[in-house]
């Protein structure tokens, strides 16, 4: 038997054949494997699962319905007007137009002893919709997951919760998947769909659960790694498992470790910025730093530690980036953390000039493409929705 090859064990892209981990709701002490086969058993409801950004969602669905039986599409793939059920017919490859036979098919009585059969064939038009969507469906044992659904406008999302609830009666199996701290109101606070949804919570990825992923990769390499490591990277990986395969990944080409059978930790930081070099957020980072225009005037710049000088929005990413990493960061989490930044104790930033700052953020976020919204400020508090961008302030070249 072949030995294994790095890339064939780590896969950040792709199901995790050897490095797959199951985990325990806590909030229930069941699997959430066990969790979401008993929901797609139970007819006549429909799926909800809401968990932070690469935290193993559509793995889940993956390693419990199977690849092959999985149709997915995102909120993103809904415009307004677009009718949901010919949205979901295209992806299934369901013709929206075309033609079929149709037989009918009528009985006579010539006497009491003979019944006479005619039977004539037509062809009608037909427009695909739901009830054949459904169908071809049940019939293939497919089942929707509709991803990223808090990318779709709200109008939108009521709609399609207003499609799935009759669906789902008809014994059409649907997920929806969504983050945190976004609205889930069309779904969870339907009162159309009370009594009707099944409720599944993901939870952020606990140390050991990172960890468990190195050690079962390594191992599989047959190479031991040691726990002070794989607990580093954890703590990198940010409670994301497809960061945690992404950072052992160029560890392990760095490593050449499929040549040399050897792991080579000195080499951990170099893959923590290996790891940055094809992510997409240096662009959202120039974005985010400009903040609003100032209509030609200049922005004060304060002194920080390094020797660097930045204005307020440098700060506030800068001290984001800062650690402990964290996904979350209270306002003020944050402005001890600015204040730890300024060199000049005469220069210090009130909560009400980072709160500013941060709506200013904000509103640049909402109004943009979906990969600039990379973090939420909602509550007083900062939630970072894609861990891989923390990573990349954290890691990437500035």
């Amino acid at each position: 038997m072949n030995r294994l090859k790095s890339y064939e064990v780590f896969k950040p892209g792709l199901f995790p054949e050897y490095t797959y981990v199951s985990r325990m709701s806590s909030e229930v002490m069941f699997s959430y494997e066990f969790r979401l086969e008993q929901a797609l058993k139970t007819p006549g409801y429909l799926t909800s699962i809401i968990g932070p950004s690469k935290t193993g969602k559509t793995v889940l669905c993956e390693k419990v319905i199977g690849i092959d039986n999985i149709v997915s599409i995102t909120g993103s793939d809904f415009k307004k007007s677009t009718d949901f059920w010919n949205i979901v017919a295209i992806k299934v490859g369901l013709a929206i137009e075309g033609e079929y036979s149709k037989v009918n098919t009528l009985k006579e009585s010539i006497n009491d002893e003979n019944i006479q059969i005619k039977s004539s064939a037509s062809r009608e038009k037909y427009v695909s919709n739901k009830d054949l969507v459904i169908d071809y469906f049940k019939g293939n044992n497919l089942v929707l997951v509709l991803d990223d659904f808090h990318y779709a406008s709200e109008e939108l999302q009521f709609d399609i919760a207003y499609q799935l609830k009759d669906a789902i009666r008809k014994e059409f199996k649907a997920i929806v998947i969504s983050l945190p701290h976004r609205a889930d109101d069309a779904i969870r606070k339907n009162a159309d769909l009370s009594g009707r949804l099944n409720l599944i919570n993901i939870e952020p990825w606990k140390m050991e659960e990172l960890k468990e992923i190195a050690v079962v990769g390594f191992k599989e390499l047959g190479i031991e790694i040691e726990d002070l490591v794989a607990e580093r990277i954890a703590v990198e990986s940010l409670t994301s498992p497809q960061l945690m395969q992404s950072i052992c990944l160029n560890l392990s080409l760095l490593s050449n470790i499929d040549q040399a059978n050897k792991l080579d930790t000195t080499l951990i930081e170099r893959s923590y910025k290996a790891t940055t070099v094809n992510l997409p957020y240096k662009d959202v980072i120039n974005k985010l730093q400009a903040g609003p225009s100032t209509r030609g005037q200049k922005r004060k710049k304060y002194k920080i530690n390094s020797g660097d000088e930045l204005d307020v929005y440098g700060i506030v990413l800068e001290a984001i980036a800062l650690d402990p990493p964290l996904i979350s960061i209270t306002i003020d989490e944050l402005k001890d953390r600015v204040d730890e930044l300024i060199e000049n104790s005469n220069d210090k930033l009130d909560k009400n000039k980072l709160k500013t700052t941060l709506e200013a953020i904000q509103d640049i976020m909402t109004n943009s493409a979906a990969i600039y919204q990379v973090f939420e400020w909602k509550d007083d508090q900062i939630y970072i929705v894609e861990p891989l961008f923390l990573f990349y302030i954290r890691w990437g070249v500035k």
